[in-house]
Formats: structure tokens, sequence, C-alpha cells
């Protein structure tokens, strides 16, 4: 049985390689994991005065990532942290009472021209998924920062770096592993 996994795409680019990340990670995985992209562009700004009444681009943001087993994000880094964009789409997340990801598995994936991969964006995602009123529960131990992206891949957007590929294989398959375990133990 396939997981089904809502991927955020933290960045609005047309040509976002963290998108182009997430549509290699769908064709390669395919028999494992179902994941669908979910894009931020549409989303207004959040604030305490429309919390209540949603537009509707925001209920079907919302809605799309609910009707999932399993989260995926996907982060470039801007000026050291996660984009605006996401950081947005996680507080629409927090609100409203529905607790969209409070118990869903999920993990992290990063990449950007630079060298660091988006360390230092994943390192404040964690800390703001770490919220209560959010509370997915992330895969340990496996991050996946690749750095200097737009060298490893091809005209078409797929992935050609082997020893990448290689990690990206293993961590999904920890993935795997680590979501079935934690919808184990929420049967007992």
């Amino acid at each position: 049985m396939t997981i089904k996994v809502k991927a955020i795409i933290g960045s609005t680019s047309s040509t976002s390689y963290n998108l182009k990340l997430v549509e290699f990670m769908a064709k390669r995985y395919k028999e494992q994991l179902d994941i669908t992209p979910v894009r931020i562009n549409d989303l207004e700004m959040f604030s305490i005065d429309n919390e209540n009444e949603p537009s509707a681009a925001v209920q079907a943001f919302k809605d799309d990532v609910k009707d999932s087993d399993a989260v995926m994000f996907a982060t470039p880094e801007y000026n050291f942290s996660i984009p605006g964009a996401m950081k947005n789409a996680i507080d629409w997340l927090s609100r409203g009472g529905d607790f969209t990801l409070h118990g869903k598995t999920g993990f992290i994936v990063g990449s950007s021209m630079g060298v660091f991969g988006s360390v230092r964006a994943q390192i404040h995602l964690r800390e703001i998924l770490s919220n209560p009123a959010l509370a997915p529960i992330l895969l340990p131990g496996n991050e996946v920062y690749i750095g200097a992206i737009h060298t490893k891949l091809n005209e078409e957007g797929d992935l050609t770096d082997e020893p990448t590929i290689a990690f990206l294989d293993t961590v999904v398959n920890n993935f795997i592993e680590f979501h079935n375990k934690q919808q184990a133990a929420q049967l007992a």
C-alpha cells in the first residue's frame, strides 16, 4: 500500500528547484509513496482578522494537506531561513482549530544553489513545526540538504547525481519504516 504524501513546496518560483526535486521523487518512489506537490502561491497573508473565515484558496490548501497520510516539506533557503510564503502557509496550518498536521508523519527535504542546501532553513523549519498546534511527527536524523542542486539536474529536471539519489533512496526507505511504525503504534 502506498503512503499518500502531500509535499508542501516552500518556493513560489515557477522554476523552483524544490518542486523539481519533489516531482523527481514522485516519479522515482511512485510504488511506495503517492507524492502530490502542494503549491502555496495563492495563499493570502495570515491574519487573525480572517482566521475563522479563510479564503477559498486557503481552505482548499488546508483540506488538501489534511487529505494525506503524511506530509513532506520541500524548502529552499532565503536569508538563512525558510521563505516567507512557507511561513505563511504554516501559519494557516496552525490556526483554525482543525490541527491539520497533528499526528501526521512527515519529513523535510531541501535544495539550493548554494553549498549548504537549505540547512539553516531546515533548522528553523524544525523549530517552527515543534509548535503544539502543528505537531507533525518528523522523521529524525535523516536531513536532506542538497547543495548545488542546479548542477545535479538534467534538462528535464530529473536528479542525475548518483550519490544524492542513493541517499534519497535511504531516506525514503527510512521514512517508510518510520511511518509504518508510527501507524502501528497508533493502532496499538
